[in-house]
């Protein structure tokens, strides 16, 4: 019995560790984000409205007229609900420009910090 015992605290102390451990790597960005912000100007493509994050999808056009397609990560649905954002709060086509914290590998992708939009509302965080 006491063989027994052991056997299913070992289970369940390991069952535990796992589990924390994959909690935490989904939602940990440490030395994945560059911690100083950074600002894109663009045009609204997509706003993916949907759990586990969702996605702003920002085409972007620089001097010399290449397009670059932004993959920009915010929160889940729930908590932008409760903040008052809905699936509307960007429509493809809006003027933007956008604050992120971009991937450490240089990717054009990133963290959402704030938007202004070509109307002068602001979404989430702003400061110029």
């Amino acid at each position: 019995m006491t063989i027994l015992i052991t056997m299913m605290r070992w289970v369940s102390v390991t069952v535990l560790v796992l589990a924390a451990s994959s909690a935490s790597a989904h939602h940990s960005t440490i030395g994945q984000i560059n911690e100083e912000s950074m600002e894109i100007s663009g045009v609204v493509k997509e706003f993916q409205f949907k759990n586990p994050h969702s996605w702003i999808q920002v085409l972007v056009t620089d001097a010399s007229g290449k397009t670059t397609e932004w993959s920009v990560e915010w929160a889940i649905p729930n908590m932008l609900m409760r903040q008052g954002y809905n699936p509307s709060t960007f429509k493809p086509g809006d003027e933007v420009r956008v604050h992120l914290r971009q991937h450490v590998s240089g990717a054009s992708m990133g963290e959402f910090d704030g938007a202004l939009k070509a109307d002068g509302k602001i979404i989430g965080k702003w400061t110029e």
